[in-house]
């Protein structure tokens, strides 16, 4: 599509009058970025991509940059087992753990420099939080719009008077405007998700240009992926829900634009935490937005399906899975830094069935965050909880917690896209109820910083928690980086066996190579029969389940045997 095609969303954007000097102005900076790009390291996405989730002062030690201590650990730990690593905002920031940035240029000095990102990246794909949608109130472009700096003077949504702003859609329970005090008198911003974050105004394409200057340095210190942070929310417009508004679309379709110019091999994630169909609006047409998309429906329904011990909802949602091109796939995860959203089961899940879950993880310590309705009314958004903890049952033995949690995970890893793994779930944490007291934020409750050599010396230990869930995890990672029809371009299909097993297969058919992956949910031993025709045994029937090494002679009709929790790989063997 070229120039012309950002030309064109320019004009959409802004309108052909402003384009004429804006496409100038933009060419420019890719000119400037051209000569600074890196060749891609691993172009594209194969079964051997995996992504762990991490912050950057994850794993510490004293006196020394947080990280250098994280590249240090995830070079030992990690090679071999994941292949790239989604660092959580490291640049300088005021609040929200990250989220409130104050200078996207920058890595905060107490992490280290940009030279110990670059170390990362020696060994890993690098994935960036592009946090976009707003900008640290204490930040040098919030400072300068407050002095009234001509730079800086539209850089902020500012609110005059007593609009209706009913409509807009809310994704916290907070105020949605915040009041300052300036030298001039006080003002009134934009502030969808705190005080300290202002929304940046993208009805001055001066805020675009810059953002995009910023997306390509980025580039240039190794970024392979690009999250969008909150991106849904980027264009406002009063008297409208100012979510998903067109600008919206047209922005990711104009940054999707430049990268394809200019470093192609550069992947665009969207975050965006809202229902399912809202979700996938974000692929566009399959070419012209995000490569991937988180699929934010998936936690809370594996945790459905453990929790009630069927597969229905799941199955009957996996089922209905549509992706609009074969260059496009999802973003999985079960546990992330953030919690587990609940308005991605909306649409899918009867309210009552929401409410259960909300209940259910209550009566196991988690914590419940509310969002506020154009009515007045609140609803919950999010579980803020550990995953290990939310599958958890109060007196079970260890083992089974460990099993139910392998298998939500064998799940994960099976699904059609790219897997994701949180830190904490990785690494076995339990939920840090002590980090919510002190920050009193449900949020904290999974963001416990650990002590590198506390962490691997529990890892060493072959009986301790970490050691045992790191060790199990780490070899289903390792087994789906071998297998070719876990490759995110392999079909997946869905099988109703038994409403106690999730059953997908996958297949590659490039390669010939197919899959049937099986995990009872339930804490029942039952039989579950092979499926035809699909994934019938040919002559002797010799299927290997690739997880416990273990050989089947089966043939279609046949029934297996699985244990409470159990997961199977499935593969024909030639």
């Amino acid at each position: 599509m070229g120039s012309n095609w950002i030309r064109t969303l320019l004009s959409q954007i802004y309108g052909d009058e402003i384009n004429a000097s804006l496409s100038g102005r933009l060419e420019a900076i890719l000119a400037k970025y051209r000569s600074q790009l890196p060749q891609p390291r691993a172009p594209g996405l194969t079964e051997r991509d995996a992504i762990l989730i991490t912050y950057p002062d994850q794993v510490q030690e004293e006196d020394r940059p947080a990280l250098q201590v994280l590249a240090e650990f995830c070079e030992t730990h990690l090679t071999g087992i994941v292949s790239g690593i989604h660092v959580l905002p490291f640049y300088p920031w005021s609040s929200d753990d990250g989220f409130s940035v104050t200078d996207y240029r920058a890595v905060a000095p107490e992490y280290g420099d940009w030279a110990d990102i670059r170390r990362i990246g020696e060994h890993f794909r690098l994935m960036f939080d592009a946090v976009i949608n707003h900008a640290s109130v204490g930040g040098t472009w919030f400072r300068g719009f407050l002095k009234g700096d001509p730079a800086y003077g539209k850089y902020f949504i500012e609110i005059e008077g007593e609009p209706d702003l009913s409509a807009v859609v809310r994704p916290r329970a907070l105020p949605l405007l915040t009041h300052l005090k300036n030298s001039s008198g006080e003002k009134t911003v934009w502030t969808t998700f705190s005080a300290d974050q202002a929304d940046l105004n993208y009805c001055n394409p001066d805020v675009l240009l810059n953002v995009m200057d910023v997306l390509l340095f980025y580039v240039s210190q190794g970024a392979e992926f690009i999250r969008l942070d909150a991106i849904a929310y980027l264009w406002k417009e009063i008297g409208t829900a100012c979510i998903h508004l067109p600008q919206t679309h047209a922005i990711v379709q104009l940054i999707r634009a430049v990268l394809d110019e200019v470093a192609p091999h550069v992947m665009l994630i969207t975050e965006t935490n809202v229902p399912h169909a809202e979700n996938l609006s974000y692929f566009g047409n399959g070419n012209n937005e995000a490569q991937m998309v988180y699929n934010f429906s998936l936690p809370p329904l594996v945790l459905h399906a453990f929790q009630t011990g069927s597969t229905e909802a799941l199955s009957r949602w996996a089922a209905s899975l549509r992706l609009p091109a074969g260059r496009v796939t999802f973003f999985n995860s079960l546990a992330s830094h953030d919690g587990i959203g609940l308005n991605p089961l909306r649409g899918i899940l009867p309210e009552a069935e929401i409410e259960a879950l909300v209940e259910q993880i209550k009566s196991r310590g988690g914590l419940v965050s509310y969002k506020n309705n154009p009515d007045g009314t609140r609803s919950p958004y999010e579980l803020n909880v550990n995953y290990l903890d939310a599958l958890s049952v109060s007196g079970e033995s260890l083992a089974m917690q460990l099993d139910r949690f392998v298998s939500a995970h064998a799940i994960l890893l099976a699904f059609l896209g790219i897997p994701a793994v949180y830190f904490h779930s990785l690494f076995g944490s339990r939920g840090w109820m002590e980090g919510v007291a002190q920050t009193g934020r449900n949020r904290s409750v999974n963001r416990q910083k650990l002590q590198k050599g506390k962490l691997e010396r529990e890892l060493a230990n072959p009986t301790s928690l970490r050691s045992q869930i790191f060790n199990r995890l780490s070899h289903l990672l390792r087994l789906r980086a071998v297998h070719s029809a876990f490759s995110p371009q392999a079909a997946q299909y869905v099988f109703e066996l038994d409403r106690r097993v999730f059953a997908i297969g996958r297949q590659n058919i490039s390669t010939g190579q197919a899959l049937l992956c099986l995990h009872n949910v339930s804490d029942e031993t039952l039989s579950c029969r092979m499926v035809a025709p699909w994934f019938s045994p040919r002559e002797t029937g010799r299927l290997y389940d690739v997880i416990n090494e273990k050989p089947y002679a089966l043939s279609a009709g046949d029934k297996l045997a699985l244990r409470p929790y159990q997961a199977v790989w499935l593969v024909y063997q030639h």
